[in-house]
């Protein structure tokens, strides 16, 4: 059985972009349909104008536009978005806004998802920016797949339980290799527990079917 994950991001200057794309190969790598799509760019061509690394990558990037249809198509999410004062990137939060009508169907309910993101600086907002989108996925009842402390690749990369984050800053990491094995590992981790939770539910289907195994007897009361 394989699964299918979206992983949907926000990206300025391109350092939450390469980390999405370790995530998707992290995700594809066990076999997931992945689909790596980027949300909406809001600001004004005058903003972006003003730094040069910002104009290089929005002309450069290629990734689909993100739409609620993939939201529906996933059977989980990864969500990544530049840290702006410790909560998510505007343009992220715009596209998580329009979930409404899948959220009120219960299409998002029970579907494992993760975060990850970046920041200028080591302590500039990273772990408060996940906690920020851990809110959304409580009000979605989706399941929260950390990464945690799991794997090697989680300390090399700064040791952030919650998700990763690059530093980008002149003292950071400046998303070096360690960032981006890491943001595979996630992707990978994801993956792996979707595929588990699917197969378990396929399992439960068929049993509840009457095609997996006959009913078990009934276990008599005891009493004291």
């Amino acid at each position: 059985m394989t699964a299918k994950v979206a992983v949907i991001y926000y990206s300025a200057t391109g350092t939450v972009h390469a980390l999405a794309q370790a995530v998707a190969e992290g995700a594809a790598s066990t076999g997931a349909q992945v689909r790596l799509r980027r949300v909406a760019e809001l600001a004004p061509q005058a903003a972006i104008d003003q730094n040069p690394q910002w104009r290089e990558h929005a002309a450069a990037t290629t990734s689909a536009e993100a739409t609620m249809a993939d939201l529906a198509w996933a059977d989980a999410f990864a969500f990544g978005t530049p840290t702006r004062f410790g909560t998510p990137a505007a343009q992220l939060k715009q596209f998580i806004d329009q979930a409404g009508g899948l959220w009120q169907e219960g299409a998002l309910a029970g579907k494992p998802v993760t975060a990850f993101t970046s920041a200028y600086n080591r302590h500039g907002g990273s772990e408060a920016t996940i906690l920020s989108l851990g809110n959304v996925f409580y009000h979605w009842g989706a399941l929260i797949v950390p990464p945690g402390f799991t794997d090697p690749a989680v300390y090399a990369a700064g040791g952030n339980p919650y998700g990763v984050s690059a530093v980008t800053g002149p003292t950071g990491d400046d998303l070096k290799t360690a960032a981006l094995d890491a943001a595979s590992y996630q992707g990978q981790r994801l993956a792996q527990i979707t595929i588990r939770l699917l197969t378990g539910r396929h399992v439960a289907d068929t049993e509840s079917d009457g095609n997996a195994r006959a009913a078990a007897p009934e276990t008599p009361l005891r009493t004291a």
